[in-house]
């Protein structure tokens, strides 16, 4: 006949495994009571001095003063990104590194790239950091007045134009594609090693247009190119007289840069509540403003929720834009 009481022996065993799980749980809040005891590492997968070498000093500087406790950028350049991504999955998830990048190296990354790593299973999403608008930037001799006009000459002349990128699988490599698919243009893509060459070949007229991540703009304001239209879906505030692409009738080509940081699956989620409730702190000040607009970028940011929402929504819009145009970096 079954006995439901357990043996003495079982018990003892049932009494000691919950003892390990609360002991572990009370090491684990006690943890979380004290971060940070020592300084915090917040890895980037781009050289200083780029946009999100930039964002992640920024955010650096403001945690520190909120944390009371030094946190150092640490660069680990390669494969855009996914270097810095390997080790932060790699990472102890104590709370003590991070992870700062554009969203891509989730959402296009995986179908550009043979990896290993799989950032949307392999780390945790923290907060939205920031957001980098893109634009139709022409070159200067360019006849049509407005983006509508510039449209249907190329569509009227298909491929005779040229698009310069910033490189393949890049963000705005795929703005172009983009671009592309919804308006039907046919243009011959030349990619370069990064959006500054990019846009400077544009601006002595060897390549038609690009789509550029807000470096272009003192080039737009002197006259040495000309800005047609604005690639996301909200104007912007450093040249509001710009249209979007959609108010012109070409909805679907909205792409932003975002900027977010992960941290290393286990992390304990009162140390990334607190990140992400500093880092909201941080994106409100005058300065983050500041330093933001000097990079053509904007201190827009995004709670975990939100982060989550566009990381997905993003990546069911690249992944598919990848496979159409066959886009394969490897």
């Amino acid at each position: 006949m079954f006995n439901p009481k357990p043996s003495p022996l079982r018990r003892r065993l049932i009494q000691a495994a919950a003892a390990t799980l609360c002991g572990l749980a009370a090491i684990s809040t006690a943890q979380a009571q004290t971060w940070p005891n020592k300084p915090v590492k917040i890895v980037i997968g781009f050289a200083p001095g780029g946009t999100t070498d930039v964002i992640a000093r920024v955010m650096a500087q403001s945690l520190s003063e909120a944390l009371g406790q030094s946190v150092v950028v640490d660069n680990k350049p390669g494969a855009s990104g996914n270097v810095a991504a390997a080790e932060v999955i790699r990472a102890n998830p104590d709370g003590y590194t991070f992870l700062i990048a554009p969203t891509s190296f989730e959402t296009a990354n995986p179908f550009l790239f043979k990896q290993t790593i799989a950032p949307a299973k392999d780390l945790t999403p923290v907060v939205g950091v920031g957001r980098s608008q893109m634009y139709l930037v022409v070159k200067p001799q360019t006849a049509a007045k407005d983006a509508k006009e510039f449209i249907a000459s190329a569509k009227a002349n298909p491929g005779k134009l040229s698009w310069a990128s910033a490189g393949p699988g890049t963000p705005p490599h795929l703005a172009g594609e983009l671009f592309r698919k919804v308006t039907g243009v046919d243009a011959t893509h030349i990619p370069y090693k990064g959006a500054a060459p990019a846009l400077q070949d544009v601006m002595a007229g060897q390549a038609d247009y690009v789509f550029d991540p807000g470096i272009a703009f003192p080039h737009v304001r002197a006259g040495k190119v000309r800005m047609l239209a604005v690639v996301g879906a909200k104007r912007s505030s450093f040249f509001p007289d710009v249209p979007t692409l959609a108010e012109l009738g070409f909805k679907g080509a909205e792409l932003d840069i975002w900027f977010g940081m992960w941290a290393p699956n286990g992390t304990p989620a009162d140390v990334t509540a607190r990140m992400g409730t500093e880092i909201a702190k941080a994106l409100a000040l005058a300065t983050t403003k500041t330093r933001y607009e000097a990079l053509g970028a904007e201190p827009v940011g995004m709670n975990n929720a939100e982060f989550k929402t566009l990381l997905t929504e993003e990546t069911k819009l690249l992944s598919a834009l990848i496979k159409e145009a066959k886009i394969n970096i490897d």
